[in-house]
This record gives C-alpha cells, structure tokens and sequence, in this order.
C-alpha cells in the first residue's frame, strides 16, 4: 500500500501507465472516471489491444464479456444502485490483472479485497474533502518481485 500525489487519479494512473500492455485490456465504462481510464488507455498509452465495454450513466456494461485471461479495468461506485460491479466482473479463475478505481466505494461497501490485483482511492474524497493523495493497493501476489527503493542517500552512485 502506498500514498502517492494527485488523489486517486495519480493512483490510477500510476498503475495503468505501469501495468497495462503485456495483456488484452477489458474497459468497462459506465460513469466519468470510467470514460477517462478509457481515453488515458486508446488515446494516451495508445493500446490497440483493448476492449472498450460502455453503458450510459446509471446502468452498467454487459459485465458477463469480461474474459477471464485479460486485464480488466474499472470503477467501483456504491452509489450505482448498489451494483456490485466487481463481483460479476472478477472471474475466480482469472489469470489478468484486475484494476479498480474503488473511490466512491472505499469506505462505503465491502469490498472484495481477494480479488482485487489492484485498487486505488482517495481517502481524502471518501471522507469528503478535496483530494491531493491518492492511495495504491496491489495484491501481494502482484507486489512480488518489486524492488524496493533506496533511501535517498544511497542513490549516488559509488565512489569506489
């Protein structure tokens, strides 16, 4: 888990600009923040392997064409008649990433925690205030292998 700048948009886009390419992207859209994880997708990473699945605000997207074997991305909204998106879109037998903007749905839903390879928030914006940092949770199993990052003065390079 880490804090990180620019509320839970930084969070997001942290995780998609790092994690998103190596797989088939599944976008499902159904409010603003799930168009603009779209356009940053097509339009800023420019990937031509996505599947782009829209519906008009307050319904939600045929969740039944998430295909288990690629990286799923979307919004999680409590106030969304309680849709519970995440739980017809994550497959148990996934083998994709599973990237969600939980933001509106942080402190006010359960939330699959298991099924999540990614979630990002803003807890500042859950607690209703204006936002500057956004939170970034990955799974353990995606946090394997990361490096961890020097402290500051170990940065410089060797004087040996």
């Amino acid at each position: 888990m880490g804090i990180v700048p620019a509320s839970d948009t930084g969070a997001m886009e942290m995780a998609m600009w790092s994690m998103l390419g190596p797989r088939t992207v599944d976008l499902f859209a159904w409010e603003s923040f799930g168009e603009d994880w779209v356009t940053d997708t097509v339009k800023q990473l420019k990937l031509r392997d996505s599947r782009i699945f829209k519906a008009p605000y307050g319904e939600l997207p045929n969740l039944a064409e998430a295909n288990p074997s690629t990286t799923s991305c979307f919004c999680e909204r409590h106030h969304l008649r309680r849709a519970r998106a995440e739980r017809r879109l994550i497959s148990d037998a996934r083998e994709g990433l599973t990237i969600c903007d939980a933001t509106s749905a942080a402190f006010a839903m359960d939330i699959p925690w298991k099924k999540l390879d990614v979630a990002t928030f803003s807890w500042q914006k859950v607690l209703g205030g204006e936002a500057a940092h956004g939170m970034l949770i990955l799974s353990r199993a995606r946090s394997r292998g990361l490096k961890p990052i020097p402290r500051p003065g170990r940065c410089r390079k060797s004087s040996a």
